[in-house]
């Protein structure tokens, strides 16, 4: 089960709420100690029972997601700023010269945690230079103590803060984590009921149609890509944008040829190449299946071999092929299919296109593309091979 919003910060609040109460305690025993040097004493009393229960409200308001808004977190500011400001009443600019602290002491850095935890490193030090402030203009002198207190104030907003959101981001990759654990796992379920029903009987249909002519070879072609669109689907193997710039996986591109008489091999790792290359190769691929389907007929395999500097796309096929003078007959007659869909793309992309065909003998293309110097290969030309 995911975990709530906002779960793992819930301990840095928690940790608020402690060195709030810490803090405290400690601000009543430094007033015990300093009381008879205080101008007002019974109002520093009521200033401390304030301050106590502001802590309450803090901690119930705090602990309340719906709670830590602007509202609560601009109180819980103002609220310190008035303690802070009436010390140099309550204590006495005198004894504040002397050194007795004021009477928010450690307390002081409530407000600047909580904004810490709330908004990050921004927000954590506004708290502390607004409150650093108060609190050195309330001393009336500047002392190496004073100044020592507002750097481990803003250090403390900024740290905290920091830490705030990084939680914030491990807890959106952990729910993305999850979500994507529980659609695999879905996944892997209907792929587990289909391969046993659905997938089954398409592939017998397909089998026992091929052996058939008509309507029924139609049908067993038809079952066939179907059996192939549903085991790209149940594995996931979605085709990237049509938009994409960056890197794409080829694989993903590839993937709509695999049919009943397209057999596709490619690695088990990614295979990333920049968008609008991978999407002409792609094409370029298309163009060559396309012709397999008009001229030859019969089964095609594609086979991508990643090799690093270069990535090369074969196609098979068990036709009758044709000799070596053919594709340049071909091209002089005006029929370009060969020379614009395939070998204009590769060239664009500075790749190269290796051809082997003989009558009787099938025919295999190779498509190469690079992905150092501009995509270009390290021969510069495409040659044709007969």
């Amino acid at each position: 089960m995911p975990a709530p919003p906002g779960g793992l910060e819930v301990p840095l609040w928690r940790a608020v709420t402690v060195y709030r109460l810490a803090s405290l305690a400690y601000v009543c025993v430094v007033a015990l100690r300093d009381a008879d040097r205080y101008t007002h004493p019974l109002a520093a009393a009521g200033v401390v029972l304030a301050m106590a229960a502001w802590t309450g409200v803090t901690a119930v308001g705090y602990a309340r997601p719906a709670l830590r808004g602007w509202p609560l977190l601009l109180t819980d500011l103002a609220v310190v700023l008035a303690v802070v400001l009436a010390s140099p009443w309550v204590i006495g600019r005198a004894a504040l010269a002397d050194g007795v602290p004021t009477l928010a002491v450690a307390w002081l850095g409530g407000p600047v945690l909580a904004w810490a935890v709330s908004g990050g490193r921004r927000r954590g030090t506004v708290a502390a230079l607004v409150l650093a402030g108060a609190d050195l203009a309330a001393r009336g002198v500047t002392t190496p103590s004073a100044i020592n207190g507002a750097i481990l104030m803003l250090l403390a907003g900024v740290v905290v803060g920091h830490v705030a959101r990084l939680a914030v981001a491990a807890e959106e990759r952990l729910h993305r984590a999850v979500e994507l654990e529980a659609a695999t796992r879905e996944r892997q379920r209907l792929a587990r009921d289909i391969h046993d029903s659905v997938l089954q009987v398409l592939a017998l249909v397909q089998r026992r149609g091929a052996r058939l002519d008509g309507e029924a070879a139609e049908l067993a072609r038809l079952a066939g890509e179907q059996e192939a669109a549903l085991r790209a689907l149940i594995s996931g193997a979605a085709a990237p944008p049509a938009t994409a710039v960056g890197p794409v996986d080829l694989r993903g591109l590839l993937g709509r040829y695999d049919s009943a008489t397209v057999s596709l091999s490619v690695p088990a790792t990614p295979v990333p190449l920049p968008g609008p290359v991978a999407r002409e190769l792609a094409a370029a691929v298309g163009a060559a299946l396309d012709n397999v389907a008009r001229h030859a007929g019969g089964r095609a395999w594609v086979l991508v071999e990643d090799e690093g500097s270069t990535v090369t796309v074969s196609i098979r096929d068990e036709g009758p092929g044709f000799p070596p003078q053919r594709l340049a007959e071909a091209e002089a007659q005006g029929r370009l299919g060969v020379a614009r869909s395939i070998r204009g793309r590769l060239a664009d992309l500075g790749g190269e296109v290796r051809i082997t065909s003989a009558p009787g003998a099938g025919t295999e293309l190779e498509l190469v593309v690079g992905r150092t110097d501009g995509g270009r290969p390290d021969t510069e030309e495409a040659r044709w091979r007969g």
